[in-house]
This record gives structure tokens, sequence and C-alpha cells, in this order.
């Protein structure tokens, strides 16, 4: 039966079958065919029920909404907007133009959500910008392509939405808001990073470095406040407590069909009705895809594939920085070879629990690392998406596109250790916007060493420690039990829900 199966997929691939008919065929087929329900309509039941489930959840609205608001601003031309505002403010260092193509592909990517959509809108304007200034082109590839991939970092983040919208395990969830937030530092951070690449490139070739003028500076501001608004209007009405994520991407859609329709008057009705047609098409085929893989994520579940997969990485005795490092490596991989939104969709809800229920890492830290790890996976071949979508948008050989990203790619392979290693990258801006006093989280494994040596030298296990997307208070009359029983010499993992109900959460 294992091989039909593999047959009929391989078959559906071989004879070009979209990603969402591969998707439901997967989930469907093994309901039917490996369910104790075998062969019966009762199989489909639990993939039908939790795809309602997923339908009624106020978070999913926001994803098509944040679609089409991007759509429309880029159908509305805000990129050349923005890419005149970047070079008016900072056209006048070193690299100029190379550092201002990477704040103009952060901001698009915060208008558009998407990643591929931004390497489209910005990288088409500014790669033959930066060639013509004299940028040796595999340069202006290597960095235009990276750049563009902050999509998935930037919020409103497509990825960072359907990352949230996935995990339904109680213990390792994650509010969007907290996951926008989280993933803020962690974006300026490889941003300044590709920039700063950018400015010692420029420093040992100059071009492409313009006088500063505050004429100048002060018309690109005029022309492209409209777009530079959006994403203020977006977070600032998120955690100022005006709206939710969802009410937000409705708030970001009404304010792109204004800003592109009566503001700049860029799109007729001609044109909008066909943005919106096509824009529809996508979300359309990403929701089918989404659903689909909610139901082989039930699958999965019913398959008890997480435990086991915990059970092997617990008798694989790896300490939290070495589960962190195989699931890199694994997800790199993965990204090279699929899509990051099924890639997030099949494994994030299998490895976040056990991230959480195991090690005790925080579930934003963890989400922020898998996102990067999505971000990594759009340029690495031979899947990677924005390689063949700068091979097509730049005009030039894959294996020169391929060739041009390594330099950017280390460095964001560079961003993602030091991620890993500091958590509180991930959840400084979380905790401060909550008022909380204590801003850092040192890692798992330090944390655990930490409070050993405060304990007089007793050595514990892996534990799971309250989540810094749900803060608990721990009663004084529990802690001595909870703590004694963590750092027990012959101490077992402690899972989320022991915890939580020792500690009253």
């Amino acid at each position: 039966m294992s091989g039909l199966y593999v047959a009929v997929l391989a078959g559906l691939a071989v004879l070009g079958a979209p990603l969402f008919v591969l998707v439901g065929a997967a989930t469907a087929l093994a309901f039917v065919w490996f369910t104790t329900d075998h062969g019966t309509a009762l199989s489909l039941l639990p993939m039908i029920q939790n795809q309602e489930e997923l339908l009624t959840r106020q978070e999913f609205l926001a994803i098509p909404l944040f679609m089409a608001s991007g759509a429309l601003m880029t159908a509305g031309g805000i990129a050349g907007r923005l890419v005149d505002f970047a070079k008016a403010l900072l056209g006048w260092l070193p690299g100029g133009l190379a550092v201002a193509a990477v704040f103009a592909c952060m901001f698009f990517a915060a208008i558009s959500g998407s990643s591929p959509v931004t390497l489209i809108a910005v990288g088409s304007i500014l790669f033959p910008a930066m060639v013509a200034s004299n940028y040796p082109e595999r340069f202006s590839i290597g960095l235009l392509t990276t750049s563009g991939s902050l999509g998935c970092l930037v919020p409103p983040s497509i990825s960072m939405l359907i990352y949230a919208v996935t995990i339904t395990s109680t213990s390792a969830h994650v509010d969007p808001q907290d996951l926008f937030l989280a993933g803020l530092i962690p974006a300026a951070l490889i941003g300044g990073a590709l920039a700063l690449y950018a400015i010692v490139h420029g420093v040992r070739n100059p071009a492409g470095r313009t006088a500063f003028s505050w004429p100048e500076l002060a018309r690109a501001t005029r022309e492209g406040v409209w777009a530079l608004l959006l994403p203020l209007l977006v977070l600032g009405g998120i955690y100022g407590g005006l709206y939710t994520p969802s009410e937000a991407g409705a708030v970001a859609a009404l304010y792109a069909l204004f800003v592109t329709v009566v503001v700049e008057r860029q799109l007729t009705v001609r044109k909008l009705v066909a943005t919106l047609v096509e824009s529809s098409t996508l979300m359309g085929s990403l929701i089918l895809i989404i659903v689909l893989a909610f139901g082989l994520n039930e699958f999965l579940a019913e398959i008890e594939v997480s435990q086991r997969l915990a059970a092997w990485i617990r008798a694989s005795d790896l300490g939290p920085m070495g589960f962190l490092i195989v699931v890199n490596v694994l997800l790199v991989v993965i990204g090279a070879l699929m899509d990051s939104i099924s890639c997030t969709l099949i494994f994030a809800p299998m490895l976040a629990p056990v991230a959480y229920d195991v090690y005790g890492i925080d579930p934003l830290h963890f989400g922020v690392v898998f996102v990067v790890n999505m971000e990594i996976g759009y340029l690495m071949p031979p899947v990677a998406t924005n390689l063949f979508v700068a091979s097509a948008v730049f005009k030039r050989p894959f294996g020169l596109v391929t060739r041009a990203v390594l330099p950017t790619l280390a460095i964001t392979l560079l961003a993602l250790w030091v991620f890993i290693r500091f958590p509180t990258l991930s959840v400084a801006a979380v905790r401060a916007q909550r008022g909380e006093s204590e801003w850092t989280l040192p890692f798992p494994s330090d944390r655990r060493a930490a409070t050993a040596t405060r304990s007089a030298g007793l050595q514990g296990a892996p534990v799971a420690l309250p989540s810094a997307a749900s803060p608990s208070v721990v009663r004084a009359d529990n802690l001595a039990a909870v703590t004694e029983r963590m750092f027990a010499d012959d101490a077992t993992p402690v899972s989320a829900p022991v915890l939580a109900s020792e500690t009253n959460l």
C-alpha cells in the first residue's frame, strides 16, 4: 500500500499537477489508506473537521487581506517611489545605491508581505540602475536577490502569519502580533549586515554615490509618504491596541485601495479589476494549499509523528544546541527541495512542540529561527524560489544567479547562527512592548547550568520553561516542588502540560 501511495503521488508530479492537487491527494489518500477507518468515508472526517476549524480562525483571514493590499500597492507603482526615497536618503553613503536597494527591499517587503513580489517589484527597477552606475553585475544580483527575501521577516509577513496559524499545539502556540514584533530586530540586523557589506564594497569600488540634497529628499518623501505610512499604520495600530492582525489586514487593504485609486490614481477601474482577479487566483491556490496541508498535519498527528520524533530526539541525547543544529540543517535541506509555505505547514507543527516541550526553547525564539530558515530556503538551489525569480527578472542564467548569492547567503547563515545563540534578539522587543522588566532570555543550556549552580550542584534534564509568548506566575507554595522535580538526578524532561498544572498557569 505504501508503494502504491508513493507511485500515485509521483505520477501526479510527473503529469505536472499543481501543488494543491499534490497536497490534497497526499492528504486524502493518507486518511483513506492508513487510518483506522480504512477505506470508508469516515476516514476523511478528521481531515474535514480540521479544515473547518482552520477556516473559522480569525488569524487565517489576515493572509488574503494582506495579500490583496500588497497586490494593490505593487500594481500602483509604489516600488518606484520607495526606491527614489531610499536613494535620496542613503545615496550619499559609500555604495549608496546598493544600501538604498537593501532598505527599499525591506520597506517594500513590509508592504507586499512577500519575498518574490519584493524581488520582482524592486529588483526590476534597481538592477539596471546599479549596473548603469558601474556596480559589478554579480554583486548587484546577489545583494538584490538576498534583500528581496527579507519579506519573510518584515511584518506583516505572510510566512509569519502562516507559521502562527499552523502551530496548534497549546504549549508552542505564538500570537501573530508577537511574532511580527519578534521578527523586527532580526530583520533589522540582517538588513544592517547586508547594508554594511554594500558599504564595504562601495569603499573598495566607488560607484553610484550621489551628493545629499535636502530638496531632493523632501521631494522623494512627499511622493513616497503614502507608501511609507502603510507599515506604520499596520504595526502602529496592532501594537497600539487599535485592532487585531486580522483587522489590520482589512485596514491595509482599504488603505492600499484608497492610495492607489484615489490619491495616486495609478489604477483605472479595468486595471483594478485585473489586479484583484490576479491576486484572487493566487490567494485561492494558497488557501487551498494551506487548508489541505492542515489535513495532512491532522493525519501526522493521528499516527503520532510528533511523539515519535520527540522520542527519537530524547534517545539521541541531544542538548538544546544540538537539537537546533540538527533542525536547522534539516530545514535548510528541505527548504532547498520544497517551497517555504509547504515546508512551514508540514514541519512547523511537528518541530515547534518538541522544541518547547523537550528543551524549553521559547516558542517565539524558535519561530524566528524557523522563519529565517525559510528565508534561506528562498536562496538555496535546486528549488529556491527567489533564484528562479531573479533569473527571470534579471534575464541571467540560473547558475550565474546561484553563484552571485553565495556571499550574501553566507551573511544570512551567520546571522542565523547569531539568532540561534542569542534568544534575547527574538524576545526583547515583545517583552519591552509588554512592559516587562526583564528583556533578556538566556539560551536554554545556559539557563539550566546557571540554575543548577544555584541549586547546590544538582544536574537537571532539559525542561519546558514558561514561554515569552505565554508568561506565567509561579505560586510560591509550588515552586519548591517544581524545582525539585526539574533537577532531580533521575529526572526526565517535564512536558509543558505537567509543568503548567503544577505551577497553576
